[in-house]
């Protein structure tokens, strides 16, 4: 039902494999495009490393200490010292849901 097929992938230019056992999964998990990035460019953009030098990037992380248990809180944004900052256990426990 299904073949092989060599794909080029859009970051790095290289040929790739679409094999049809992979047509066949990506079928079963109802996607409809083809993947558009090889293994490798695929990882790099999943770990936030940009394969290509100009898209992507990882998030700037900021340290401050947790307002709760005194420990070290790595943050998406730069603490300005008004608010409280919860490292992520702190956090997860603050939720709250309604």
């Amino acid at each position: 039902m299904y073949t092989d097929e060599t794909l080029t992938c859009i970051d790095c230019g290289q040929q790739f494999p679409f094999t049809a056992g992979e047509q066949e999964f990506f079928a079963m998990k109802g996607f409809t495009n083809k993947p558009s990035r090889c293994t490798e460019c695929r990882a790099a953009r999943k770990t936030g490393r940009s394969s290509n030098g100009g898209r992507g990037g990882a998030r700037e992380m900021f340290k401050a200490t947790c307002s709760q248990c005194g420990g070290i809180a790595e943050v998406p944004f730069q603490p300005r010292g008004d608010k409280p900052v919860y490292c992520r256990d702190c956090f997860a426990t603050r939720r709250t849901y309604h």
